[in-house]
């Protein structure tokens, strides 16, 4: 065994309630050794050799943040294209600027189709964002653009993908499809919009190739560096083997294990996917899978989508459903055979992740994992909701009931609620996004996440705890549904602790405690003593993945 290093600090927080706080972190091997005190500590460092390192003097170390769902390799392609988002994003050449009108939306993609002198080169756009950029494009809106080029453009939430007629052409949509998500005009012809996966894999076709290249390993790199700079030592890539499952295993076996990698990072497996390729022996081939996990790049669980977006406007509603009368879309897999298709998953005792963000696709999850619990009752299962977006409190308590988690994504209080209560939900739904108040009431475990960075937020654990106390709306005064507030205590514990538990990590992961890995979120100020509505401006040093420092 190697050395022991002592870091001292201002103040450790442990996030083990039972010894909560302390001023030293003894690290040996990569793990935490103990917490406390130099005193506390004597009885190992009077039997081995040891040093003690002040870098952290003055400065508050936390276990290192979990984001359990984030989108790093697929996204980073995403951030290489032609971007036409309202925010100003990075990409691969700076910030690319945000684009705040419909009319600046179409100028960008005219000048990108007129500035490739091959007028038959595709053209990939990504970053619509329909709620505030004037709704969606459709297949006229882009012949306009270029009748010539093949176009995709993909929503800031890649739930929508819309083309023009030579990109249809080129992607061989018949006129006669039927695949569920493919959209038309009043009168039957295709309109260009392609709606949630089924419909997107039908859309992108060879495409998908071309966006992962644009990512690569230098994307993957520059993601972690995003992440480093939050504060965050493991994340989980919630859609992996999208594409081709084992070209994104080898990028993500290239890029994380190397020591200058600043994450850990859970591989979830998209179920449309295996499906697609093993057909009802997905869960075995994912077992299998599983044998090639370490303690940086691990597999996890598989992924389920039972509707769509909260952003882009897709997701599925109870009465009276949207504003304008409509509803959105259910995903790939039909509500009735949902828990069928997860039954081989649950069976084999791998974690099922269920995405669902309206409260109708909440309780279709619901719903699949009571059919799942009367075939096989099981304990601990930590069937997981993820976004959780729109709900209501009696699903809070039914989750509970048959043993459920979530990982939310409660950003959007703050980013989105406002815009939503005028276009999309309306005020109550809008105003009660991610009711952690009632999950906290009824004794249910949660995560935070931003799903980084395919929706409009940014990757801060931070400003997420701080969403989660203060729920203050983007006019920074607004206080909305203030009764699904949650203390700092519990916010932090869900970017740390009860985000590992969410991931079955754990023991591994999320608190300062001897055995586990010494990954720390260093910060300049304590969490607990600064004013709450001041969460999210606490000044991040960088972060110590397995005992080694990672400036930010």
């Amino acid at each position: 065994m190697g050395d022991i290093t002592v870091y001292r600090a201002r103040k450790v927080v442990t996030m083990d309630p039972g010894r909560p706080f302390a001023q030293c972190v003894a690290v040996r091997d990569g793990r935490v050794l103990s917490t406390g005190t130099i005193e506390t500590m004597e009885p190992w460092l009077k039997r081995y050799p040891y040093k003690i390192d002040d870098t952290f003097a003055d400065k508050v170390i936390l276990p290192g943040f979990i984001d359990p769902h984030t989108h790093f390799a697929f996204s980073a392609g995403y951030l290489a294209m032609h971007y036409i988002g309202p925010i100003d994003s990075p990409g691969p050449h700076g910030i690319n600027k945000g684009l705040r009108t419909r009319g600046e939306v179409l100028a960008k993609l005219r000048e990108a189709a007129n500035a490739d002198p091959d007028p038959n080169a595709p053209l990939i756009a990504w970053g619509l964002d329909p709620a505030s950029q004037d709704g969606h494009l459709h297949r006229d809106e882009l012949d306009a653009v270029s009748l010539d080029r093949p176009m995709w453009v993909i929503s800031y939430a890649p739930h929508f993908i819309y083309l023009n007629s030579a990109a249809l052409e080129r992607a061989k949509v018949p006129d006669n499809t039927n695949v569920h998500g493919v959209m038309r005009y009043p009168d039957g012809r295709l309109n260009g919009q392609f709606v949630e996966l089924e419909a997107g894999r039908l859309a992108l076709g060879a495409m998908r190739e071309a966006i992962a290249e644009r990512g690569g390993a230098d994307g993957l790199k520059r993601m972690g560096d995003i992440a480093r700079k939050a504060g965050v030592t493991t994340t989980a890539e919630m859609i992996f083997g999208k594409g081709n499952f084992e070209n994104e295993w080898a990028l993500h076996a290239k890029v994380v294990p190397e020591e200058s990698f600043p994450l850990r990072m859970g591989l979830v497996s998209l179920e449309l996917a295996l499906y697609a390729d093993h057909g009802s022996k997905g869960a075995d081939f994912l077992l299998d899978a599983m044998k090639r996990s370490g303690d940086k790049l691990f597999f996890h669980g598989v992924k389920f989508l039972s509707d769509g977006s909260f952003p882009a406007m897709s997701l599925r509603l109870n009465f009276p459903g949207y504003l304008d009368g409509s509803n959105g879309l259910r995903n790939d897999v039909p509500w009735d055979e949902l828990h069928e298709r997860m039954l081989p998953y649950w069976k084999a005792g791998i974690q099922i992740h269920c995405h669902a963000n309206g409260d109708e696709a909440v309780d279709a999850s619901l719903n699949a994992l009571a059919k799942l619990q009367k075939a096989q009752p099981q304990f601990d299962h930590r069937f997981t909701l993820e976004h959780y977006c729109i709900s209501t409190p009696d699903q809070a308590r039914r989750l509970k009931a048959l043993g459920g988690v979530a990982s939310v994504n409660n950003y959007f209080v703050h980013y989105r609620s406002q815009l939503h209560a005028e276009e999309g939900f309306g005020p109550d739904r809008s105003e009660a996004v991610a009711r952690l108040g009632s999950l906290e009431r009824e004794g249910v475990i949660f995560a935070l996440h931003s799903d980084y960075s395919l929706v409009l937020v940014p990757l801060h654990p931070l400003t997420a705890a701080w969403v989660a106390v203060n729920r203050i709306a983007l006019d920074g005064k607004t206080v909305l549904a203030p009764g699904e507030r949650i203390g700092v205590e519990r916010a932090l514990r869900a970017i740390t602790i009860d985000a590992a538990y969410v991931l079955g990590a754990e023991q591994r992961l999320g608190s300062l405690e001897p055995g586990k890995f010494a990954d720390f979120a260093v910060l300049e100020a304590d969490p607990f003593e600064v004013d709450p509505v001041d969460l999210k401006d606490i000044k991040i040093w960088g972060t110590v993945l397995g005992g080694k420092p990672q400036p930010a």
